[in-house]
């Protein structure tokens, strides 16, 4: 008998079936072990009784073992004087197999409950053991299900995978905050993003391009919403007007990726509705000094700000999205397009989701005089540039896109106390292990 699930199992509600987990929970009494056997669909009570198959394995059984149990299904009694009682499911176990016997002392623990964020360097020691919650299983599965509506959104608007590489001649951005690696007999530096390699496939022409895949940041930073390394969506599509149209993609991928969220996973999200609002950079700090929040940089925001501005705009338009848009120059990458009305702003949006910044995106300067003078006031060597600049002499159209983190988007979708809550294995300034 092959094994099955245990949500089928209940699905199926009579019959021999044969179910393999985790053992969650013990339970002896006068000559039954109760176990609570959990695997990645759901949790089930599997009943072995002495003189039965199998009671000498549940003996000695330890908490976190791995069985593999076969018998038959049965309605599980409910409580005394339950009003509402719920229709389950157990196991009653004529044969099982030992697969793996766990260590008796867990160092820390899995059935608990841990509430306490101080607790969270020593969950993320032992993650492949923390991992093992359904709550942080869920997260995972929040992150495929997303993925799978973006991509389903990219595919049906004809957009093409691209993977660009990690090693580069050259920082991404503006030099800075970038880890450097010896490549052989000379340096070399891990990307920051795919934005060079994106903007030369419009270059190539293939107008719409996506992306998923690793980003680097050297960045000292010892907050919650910060990390070294990260899983960066990326897109950029030729032929467009403004970056209006890049946020109107946007939006409708976002919408895209909650919905198939919603659906599979039974989640109630505030699936978001299209237009999301849009602000400029100076009318949120208005709106935030009247608010009486401080601003300690001119072209950026705080936490502080940050959260606070989510707030307002929650209040304001029931909405738990906004665009920023109209970073003055000194805020952004030499590439970024400026406004013709004004050039000293850029034609480039940061997306907020209930307080914290997810997306940077803007339309990128494709004419090379122009790109090449932004880059010599933004202080870059366009001798180190020469490669990247070449992809705009011989003709490229007008484009734009964007660098998403979704782990943020998960961490604010699931009330995650950190970021390194929604990676797998996260790295930050002290963490390389494990």
């Amino acid at each position: 008998m092959s094994r099955i699930l245990i949500t089928d199992a209940k699905k199926q509600e009579t019959g021999e079936v044969t179910i393999a987990g985790w053992v969650r929970n013990l339970r002896a009494h006068k000559g039954v072990v109760f176990v609570d056997l959990v695997d990645i669909s759901g949790t089930m009570q599997i009943v072995f009784a002495a003189g039965q198959g199998g009671y000498e394995i549940a003996e000695k059984l330890t908490m976190e073992s791995v069985i593999e149990a076969s018998g038959s299904l049965q309605a599980k009694p409910s409580k005394k004087n339950d009003p509402n009682p719920v229709k389950d499911y157990e196991l009653a176990v004529s044969s099982a197999r030992l697969i793996s016997l766990a260590a008796e002392n867990l160092p820390i623990p899995v059935l608990t409950k841990v509430d306490n964020e101080a607790n969270l360097d020593n969950r993320l020691d032992w993650r492949w053991l923390d991992l093992r919650r359904a709550e942080h299983q869920l997260i995972f599965k929040v992150w495929t299900k997303l993925e799978e509506g973006v991509r389903q959104y990219f595919r049906e608007n004809n957009f093409f995978q691209i993977y660009t590489p990690c090693l580069m001649s050259t920082s991404s951005e503006t030099g800075s905050e970038v880890f450097a690696v010896k490549y052989f007999d000379r340096p070399a530096y891990l990307s920051q993003s795919p934005q060079f390699y994106k903007q030369m496939a419009m270059a190539s022409g293939l107008e719409k391009v996506f992306m998923v895949g690793p980003v680097f940041r050297a960045e000292p930073s010892f907050t919650t919403r910060h990390v070294t390394e990260f899983t960066g969506w990326d897109f950029e599509i030729s032929y467009i007007d403004s970056h209006f149209d890049i946020m109107s993609i946007e939006e409708d991928l976002l919408i895209a990726g909650f919905k198939k969220a919603q659906e599979d996973l039974g989640l109630v999200l505030d699936i978001p509705v299209k237009p999301f609002p849009k602000i400029t950079l100076a009318e949120a700090k208005a709106k935030l000094k009247a608010a009486g929040i401080k601003s300690d940089k001119d072209f950026d925001f705080s936490t502080e700000e940050e959260k606070e501005l989510g707030v307002l705009i929650k209040k304001e338009t029931g909405h738990d999205f906004v665009f920023v848009t109209d970073y003055p120059i000194e805020a952004r990458p030499f590439y970024h397009m400026r406004r013709e009305d004004n050039p000293a702003l850029t034609k480039s949006f940061d997306l907020l989701y209930r307080g914290l910044e997810i997306t940077t995106g803007s339309q990128r300067e494709h004419r090379i005089e122009i790109l090449e003078k932004q880059a010599v006031e933004k202080g870059m060597n366009l001798e180190e540039l020469k490669d990247y600049l070449n992809f705009f002499r011989y003709g490229c159209p007008a484009h734009g896109g964007i660098g998403m983190g979704p782990g943020r988007l998960v961490m604010k979708m699931l009330d995650l106390g950190s970021i390194k809550e929604a990676c797998f294995l996260p790295r930050d300034v002290k963490r390389l292990t494990p």
